[in-house]
């Protein structure tokens, strides 16, 4: 059976936009609304952060979010509830789980990862799993046809990308800054000059996030990648009392 995700960057003609937004946030009822209404507003990939209590490689707008989360009730248990709820009007557009180790391992990595695919996950990131340490997770992901995606920065040599590259699929996600989620914006034409670097080295295709807060940032960042992704600026909109989630992804996809 054919990964959504691979079926999605198989038919678009355009690079693709996913979002992010973690699961529970604000409480499990609205942040349910905010998934469903992600793809008729131009996402078309979705990445579900799964809340946790020290989320390391995030900045301050998604580290309350997860904490918002926590506090809402929301577990790993109502993160792949909320994809099931989705799963049933939806079943084309992709959903990337994305967090860390910790509550994966306290889960149970391959029971995990089966719930998870049941639920109609179709691609992992663990942030904090290095390659050297992901035998269990990577097995167990190529089994149930879950893709396990990988993390490529700014300091990632060539020499590591042959011991990230054997166990990537789905698609690399590059982190333009070396830094935390919605910090400072990256250098674009430092980027795309490793962008085109790691080319050379794989055929899977790129998405650039970390940094992209806009309609501008997308545009820029898509002359060269396969997908941008956007965070922390959609859990900010969302925030706000008068946010429109929908209008502003639409925004993000239209430079597209």
């Amino acid at each position: 059976m054919t990964n959504r995700i691979d079926a999605t960057f198989a038919k678009l003609d355009r690079p693709a936009l996913i979002t992010f937004i973690t699961a529970g946030d604000p409480d499990i009822k609205k942040s349910q609304s905010i998934l469903d209404l992600l793809p008729a507003s131009g996402a078309d990939i979705i990445e579900l952060g799964m809340p946790f209590t020290d989320p390391m490689a995030d900045g301050p707008v998604i580290q309350a979010a997860a904490l918002r989360a926590l506090d809402s009730g929301a577990s790993m248990k109502t993160t792949l509830q909320m994809v099931r709820d989705f799963r049933k009007n939806n079943t084309d557009t992709p959903i990337v789980l994305m967090g860390y180790a910790n509550p994966v391992y306290q889960y149970g990595m391959d029971v995990f990862v089966r719930d998870a695919s049941a639920a109609g996950v179709d691609g992992l990131i663990i942030v904090d799993l290095p390659p050297e340490e992901d035998d269990e997770l990577y097995t167990a992901s190529k089994a149930a046809n879950v893709h396990l995606i990988k993390l490529v920065t700014p300091t990632t040599s060539d020499e590591r990308l042959k011991t990230v590259l054997p166990k990537a699929s789905g698609f690399l996600y590059y982190v333009s800054i070396t830094g935390i989620t919605g910090a400072a914006s990256a250098d674009v034409s430092a980027v795309k000059n490793h962008v085109e670097s790691i080319r050379k080295a794989t055929d899977l295709p790129l998405a650039i996030g970390f940094g992209i807060k806009g309609p501008d940032d997308v545009r820029q960042f898509a002359a060269f990648a396969d997908a941008v992704v956007v965070g922390s600026a959609i859990v900010s909109e969302a925030q706000k009392p008068d946010g429109d989630v929908a209008t502003f992804v639409k925004s993000l996809r239209s430079a597209l």
